[in-house]
C-alpha cells in the first residue's frame, strides 16, 4: 500500500451504509484501500465486494459461511469467524467504519478504539447499549470516535468552533433534527392503520429495514439522544429534537449566548461518510452542495410525542442510566424484528419496548458480562410479551 494511501476496514460492508462507504471508496481510490471487510448472510455480494477492491481479509458470521464464501472468491483471502473475527479486523487499519446492524457491532467498536484506531462509527445501537464500557477505551492513545450518522456528524462539524471542554459549559442545548419519517403528521387514529409497507417508505433517506423503521417510530432519534450525551459528554436533558421535514438542516448548537451553528447540506450519507474517512482534510465531493440561488423553505416544528412515545421512552432510559439504555436498545431490536416478520402491528413496536422496560431492575453495569446478561434479559422479557 502506498504510504499516502489511509487503510479502511468497513465491517457491515453489505448494508445501507457500507454499500455508500465503497462508493466513497471508488470516487477517492487514490487516498484509501480497503483492507477488510465482513457481512451478514448476502455472501455473493460480498464475494463480489472481496473481488473488485482485492480485499485480502474477510470476516463472517460462522464456519459454514467461510467455507461458501471462499468457494465465490477467486484469490487468497484470510476469513476470520465470529465476533473474535471482527474484533481482529477493528484492529487492523487506520480508519475503522463500523457499519454493522444492531449490538452485533459493539466488538468492533472496542476493539477499534482499544487498538486506538479511527473508528468512524454508525452504528448507535453498540454505543448507546455499551456506554459505561466504551468510555474508558476511548482515553485509549490514538482512538479517535467520529459519528456518521449524519445528525452526530453534523453537531460534530459545529462544535470543532468550541474549546473541548468537559460537558461543553458554553453550549446550551443540541439539537437533533429529524425528518418526522413517512408518518410525520398522521393523527393516533390513522397510525392505528399504518402497514409495513407504509412505515418502509422513508421521505428523504434511503436506508435499511431497521433503521427505517426505527425512523417512522421516532426510536432513531430516541436513541441518537442517547447517543450524542454519550458522543460529546453532555446529559440527555441538553439534548432535543426538532422535526425538520427538508432534511437540509441536519443537526444544530445552540450557545449560552443565543448564538445557533448549523450544519447544512443535501441529504446524502456519503457526504458524512467522506468527512469521517477523510479528517482532517475535507474531500472534494459534491454530494451535499445545495443551490442557493433557488428558493428555499426550511420548516421546523416540535415531535408529536404523544403520536410517538418512543422518543419519551429514550429519555427515561437517559434518566435511569447504568443498562436501561442497553434494555431499551435491545427490546427495539426484537419488536422491530417481530413487525418485519408481520408477527406485531406497528403500533406494537413502542408498546413491546415500553412493557419490556417495566422490568428492568437498575444495574450499573461495570463489565461485558453483564452488558450480556442485561441484554439477553431484555430479549428474553420483549419475546416473552410477545407469546401473550
Amino acid at each position: 500500500m502506498s504510504p499516502s494511501r489511509r487503510s479502511v476496514a468497513l465491517l457491515g460492508a453489505t448494508g445501507s451504509i457500507g454499500v455508500q462507504t465503497l462508493d466513497v471508496l471508488r470516487h477517492e481510490s487514490e487516498r484509501f484501500e480497503l483492507v477488510s471487510v465482513s457481512g451478514g448472510e448476502q455472501l455473493s455480494e460480498l464475494a463480489a465486494i472481496v473481488s473488485e477492491f482485492n480485499v485480502r481479509r474477510v470476516a463472517v458470521k460462522s464456519v459454514e459461511h467461510r467455507a461458501t464464501l471462499s468457494e465465490l472468491v477467486a484469490h487468497d483471502v484470510s476469513i476470520v469467524v465470529g465476533d473474535e473475527g471482527l474484533d481482529e479486523l477493528a484492529s487492523g487499519a487506520d480508519v475503522v467504519v463500523n457499519a454493522v446492524l444492531g449490538f452485533a457491532g459493539l466488538p468492533v467498536t472496542l476493539g477499534a478504539l482499544r487498538a486506538g484506531k479511527r473508528l468512524a462509527l454508525a452504528n448507535k445501537e453498540s454505543l448507546v447499549a455499551a456506554a459505561p464500557l466504551v468510555a474508558p477505551v476511548r482515553d485509549t492513545p490514538g482512538a479517535q470516535l467520529v459519528p456518521i450518522d449524519s445528525e452526530h456528524c453534523a453537531i460534530h462539524q459545529c462544535l470543532a468552533s468550541s474549546p473541548a471542554r468537559p460537558g461543553y459549559p458554553d453550549v446550551r442545548r443540541l439539537l437533533l433534527t429529524a425528518s418526522g419519517g413517512p408518518f410525520r403528521g398522521w393523527s393516533i387514529e390513522r397510525l392505528r392503520g399504518a402497514t409495513k409497507a407504509d412505515a418502509l417508505r422513508h421521505p428523504t433517506w434511503s436506508m435499511g429495514a431497521k433503521i427505517t423503521v426505527d425512523s417512522s417510530t421516532l426510536m432513531n432519534k430516541g436513541l441518537e439522544v442517547l447517543e450524542a450525551a454519550v458522543l460529546f459528554g453532555i446529559d440527555a436533558a441538553r439534548v432535543d429534537v426538532v422535526v425538520h421535514p427538508e432534511s437540509i438542516v441536519h443537526s444544530l448548537v445552540e450557545y449560552v449566548d443565543g448564538s445557533v451553528l448549523a450544519q447544512l447540506s443535501r441529504p446524502d450519507m456519503r457526504l458524512p461518510i467522506a468527512y469521517c474517512l477523510g479528517l482532517p482534510e475535507r474531500l472534494p465531493l459534491h454530494w451535499g452542495d445545495l443551490d442557493f440561488t433557488s428558493s428555499m423553505a426550511l420548516t421546523f416544528e416540535p415531535p408529536d410525542l404523544e403520536a410517538f412515545p418512543a422518543l419519551s421512552l429514550a429519555y427515561e432510559a437517559a434518566r435511569l442510566a447504568g443498562a436501561a439504555p442497553a434494555w431499551l436498545s435491545a427490546a427495539n431490536e426484537v419488536a422491530v424484528e417481530a413487525f418485519l416478520a408481520d408477527a406485531i402491528s406497528w403500533r406494537d413496536i413502542v408498546a413491546l419496548v415500553a412493557s419490556t422496560m417495566d422490568h428492568y431492575v437498575a444495574d450499573p453495569m461495570t463489565s461485558l458480562a453483564s452488558l450480556y446478561e442485561n441484554d439477553a434479559a431484555a430479549r428474553r422479557w420483549a419475546r416473552a410479551s410477545l407469546q401473550n
